[in-house]
């Protein structure tokens, strides 16, 4: 058998899309505990999620629903952070991003599995 082709499209948006949400996911975390939040600068941060997002945007460009769903969801994400860092005694807000940070494991842990099976064809 022939040693797996890493640059299939396929692989190459399955893993991009869920790089996407591990720092969608370390988003929150940064938001929720401080000890996420000194692992990197923030600026740093920030910048990988940026260009994370802008990788996503860019590669479902040709699937304007698929890319509408990632923006929305980087929206969000990206409100829900905002809010909760602005007022991090609401309940509401907590309670928001740990429902959101649990869809993200979901999905992450369905691209996980999928991107094995990719890699194991």
């Amino acid at each position: 058998m022939s040693e797996p082709d890493e640059n299939l499209p396929h692989i190459t948006t399955t893993e991009t899309v869920l790089r996407f949400y591990v720092f969608l996911g370390q988003y929150i975390d940064r938001c929720l505990d401080e000890e996420h939040r000194q692992s990197l600068p923030e600026k740093e941060f920030q910048q990988h999620l940026a260009t994370s997002h802008d990788q996503v945007v860019e590669l479902l460009a040709t699937n304007r629903v698929v890319k509408n769903k990632a923006e929305a969801e980087f929206q969000r994400v990206s409100q829900l952070c905002r809010e909760y860092l602005a007022h991090p005694g609401k309940a509401e807000h907590l309670h928001a991003l740990q429902a959101e940070r649990e869809v993200l494991k979901v999905k992450m842990l369905a691209l996980s599995d999928l991107l094995a099976v990719f890699r194991s064809i």
